[in-house]
């Protein structure tokens, strides 16, 4: 049976193939800008820096279900192509278990310890209970977040992302109606615009649940699962990569938020939080192409087929140099519009503040562009250490080392430049390893 992963890899059919998972993972960006936009306009501008705060914990809780979706697809795909229907369903079901226990674990570890989270997040006395109220109920939600994002990853591979899409567009307007009603009508604060995120995501669990359990029709469908701790550890590190990709903008502020805190107080923080939004939204495109295309990939390099890999390779780098630079033009030109919706009046410290670094953080977006597809590419041919070094040296230590240094030197301008600049020290390791793999995987 010919599925999409199967045809032949033209530019129009890497657009349209990965488009359903591109409009998916902007309209989940989209949750947490819904929320900032009803709580800097209903509740107040400085509120935005709860939302920010704990916006890296509800990240780190979506890129747990990005290693074991990214992870485990590129496994589950590469059966698939080498004929091995029976035993994928299995590591399927295996993975999905796998990711509710360690949801609820996150889930419960969050109640018990709320104290050292949000000391880990970067929370003073000045803000600790908007951010507790904010955070509390997520932690309810978590197994939600979590296997959302691993269904979506293998509705992919069934061919179905378009299903995923249409959950997730459905959990956005569900989001934004229940914003309005929870914060606006009933005035339930920031405990409301969470419980209304939460929801939104639960669709997607729900569809996702739904879709595997009675659908028989196509490759996947939970079956009784057999423990392989080896198949788990693998998965983990093939899919380690863009777990340390999708952390890249949580670490960044995590260290920012505690940077900007001491530096310049909430309002910094504030105006971070508006300008990770802004950005977010741009990021998902290359992250939503890079994970929609890797399933292609898998499935030709299990079959060998190395002519359809070369051609998803070098179109993948002419579309994404289209995409960065369209991205980097919308950026520049909508820097205030973007601010200005969520109420915040041009001339005030957090405007200025966010305007200067959204400007200087879409200088990266090339470098960026190719940084995550070199990660999700080496992943989906099941090389999870290649990519996770490469994640982790963009992500942890270029990044990192870069704000903590360049924020003393030059202020909050140094933080908002060590974004962009370790975007760039991060190319150049992807640069030498496509190069160096190349003849190993015959990509090019």
């Amino acid at each position: 049976m010919e599925t999409d992963i199967s045809k032949k890899a033209t530019g129009a059919y890497l657009l349209k193939f990965s488009l359903p998972t591109i409009i998916s993972m902007l309209l989940m960006s989209l949750f947490g800008i819904v929320d900032g936009l009803f709580v800097a306009r209903i509740i107040d501008p400085i509120a935005l820096a709860a939302v920010g705060i704990v916006f890296p914990f509800i990240s780190f809780a979506m890129a747990i279900g990005l290693m074991l979706g990214t992870g485990g697809n590129a496994i589950v795909a590469k059966k698939i192509g080498e004929g091995l229907t029976r035993e994928a369903r299995e590591n399927f079901s295996l993975i999905a278990l796998t990711g509710l226990a360690i949801s609820i674990f996150l889930a419960v570890a969050g109640l018990i310890f709320p104290a050292t989270i949000t000391s880990i997040l970067g929370v003073d006395a000045s803000v600790y209970d908007m951010v507790f109220e904010y955070l509390q109920p997520l932690l309810y939600f978590m197994p939600t977040i979590i296997l959302g994002v691993v269904f979506q990853q293998f509705l992919i591979t069934e061919g179905k992302a378009h299903i995923g899409t249409i959950a997730t567009i459905i959990g956005g307007l569900l989001n934004i109606g229940l914003n309005y009603l929870l914060i606006y009508v009933l005035q339930m604060g920031l405990r409301g615009a969470a419980l209304a995120t939460s929801i939104g995501y639960t669709v997607s669990l729900l569809v996702g649940v739904y879709h595997f359990a009675y659908n028989r029709k196509g490759y996947l469908h939970f079956v009784k699962p057999k423990f392989d701790f080896g198949l788990l550890a693998k998965a983990s590190v093939n899919g380690l990569s863009e777990m340390v990709t999708m952390l890249a903008t949580s670490i960044a502020a995590i260290v920012m938020n505690n940077v900007l805190m001491r530096i310049q107080g909430p309002e910094a923080v504030a105006a971070a939080g508006i300008m990770f939004a802004g950005v977010g939204i741009l990021t998902a495109i290359f992250m939503g192409y890079s994970a929609g295309i890797a399933p292609i990939i898998s499935y030709n390099y299990g079959k060998n087929d190395t002519d359809n890999l070369r051609r998803v390779y070098s179109g993948s780098l002419r579309l994404l140099g289209f995409i960065s630079v369209l991205s980097i033009a919308l950026g520049w030109l909508l820097t205030g519009p973007i601010i200005r919706i969520y109420d915040v009046p041009v001339g005030t410290p957090i405007y200025e503040m966010a305007f200067t670094g959204f400007r200087i953080f879409i200088a990266g977006f090339v470098f960026m562009a190719y940084n995550i597809f070199a990660s999700m590419m080496f992943t989906a041919l099941n090389n999870g250490k290649l990519s996770g070094m490469l994640s982790f040296f963009r992500a942890l230590v270029f990044v990192v080392v870069s704000i903590l240094v360049l924020s003393e030197i030059f202020g909050v301008n140094g933080a908002w430049i060590a974004l962009p600049f370790s975007e760039v020290l991060a190319f150049a390791m992807t640069v030498y390893f496509l190069k160096a793999k190349r003849s190993v995987y015959k990509y090019a």
